[in-house]
């Protein structure tokens, strides 16, 4: 069947067959997505029936949400709480400090290339710390999107600084590492070399490539039905939309939190991040709605049914509103 004969229950089935059928489903990395992208706007607290119940449709058997949510809880990333025969999984502080920054660049508009770089650097410098502070804070900016530039310096032509200064309050460092700025006078081969031998793009782009492959049949049936209704409530099955949401925004997060997003300028041609996150944002839009309907009749915390979602959530890729549609294109 070709994609433009798919339906959307067609396309929905094929994605999540596909996904049922990995020879390992990483249950604890689906189970962050949902809290991250479902829960914690929706005050971070959950029963573990309703987790239970939400990740059967993903192919995952209770016994393994059991074993999953025990280990992010031992991991630091979730802690419980008991009613009667209850239990109840919330975010710790530092598991909600986490899901700010990675929300922060997951859904932030990120799509239009960075135009007009000046040839400015963010450097740290790590000369102060010890070998095992000093790995820990390569890999927490990592994250980021800083790459090593030798033994004691990490670069970054463009990171968010607000996300920089909290890691390095986090990891317990704010007072050990040197931040300063550095300029690239001339943007010539040898600085073209330098990020790649800092940065594996290469890898990067092909990982884009996969995601635009597995999700541009679902993003063209949902398309296509949209076009022949008046709202995506009436073409998709809610919970289905939850399903298709949540891989939509576990797949896309795998690449995007290694790429560093970088200037235009130092990219390859032809960068697959770009469209990749048009269809993440277009296709998340078009799913946001029934996917929360799901959410809404589906799933408990401790007090009853989950909150409305904090402001935050509606300013998700450049923003939603009640209709489904972004605010950024309602104004146009």
């Amino acid at each position: 069947m070709t994609i433009a004969a798919m339906t959307v229950d067609d396309a929905c089935r094929a994605l999540l067959d596909d996904y049922r059928s990995r020879p390992t489903l990483r249950a604890g990395s689906l189970i962050t997505t949902v809290f991250g992208d479902s829960i914690a706007p929706r005050g971070g607290t959950v029963w573990l029936g309703s987790l239970i119940k939400a990740m059967a449709g993903f192919g995952i058997s209770e016994r393994l949400v059991r074993t999953s949510v025990f280990r992010l809880s031992q991991d630091g990333w979730l802690e419980s709480e008991h009613r009667g025969r209850r239990s109840y999984y919330r975010l710790t502080g530092e598991g909600r400090q986490r899901f700010r920054t990675a929300t922060h660049r997951i859904y932030r508009i990120y799509g239009e290339p960075a135009s007009g770089w000046d040839g400015e650097w963010c450097l740290l410098l790590l000369s102060g710390l010890d070998a095992t502070t000093r790995d820990l804070v390569r890999k927490e900016c990592g994250w980021l999107g800083f790459a090593a530039m030798s033994t004691n310096v990490l670069a970054h032509p463009g990171p968010d600084i607000a996300d920089l200064d909290e890691t390095l309050r986090r990891v317990g460092v704010a007072e050990d590492v040197v931040v300063m700025s550095g300029r690239t006078l001339r943007n010539e081969p040898a600085m073209r070399t330098l990020v790649r031998g800092g940065w594996n793009l290469d890898d990067i782009d092909r990982r884009y490539e996969g995601f635009l492959h597995l999700f541009r049949p679902v993003s063209a049936a949902v398309s296509n039905a949209a076009a022949n209704a008046s709202t995506m409530t009436s073409t998709i099955n809610p919970h289905t939309a939850f399903l298709v949401r949540t891989l939509l925004i576990q797949e896309y997060r795998k690449v995007l939190l290694r790429d560093p997003q970088l200037p235009e300028d130092l990219l390859p041609d032809d960068w697959h991040g770009y469209a990749a996150y048009s269809l993440c944002k277009d296709l998340y839009r078009s799913l946001w709605q029934p996917a929360d309907a799901y959410l809404d009749a589906s799933f408990e915390s401790a007090d009853g049914p989950l909150p409305k979602p904090d402001e935050d959530y509606y300013r998700r890729f450049g923003g939603l509103d009640v209709e489904g549609n972004s605010k950024e294109g309602r104004q146009r």
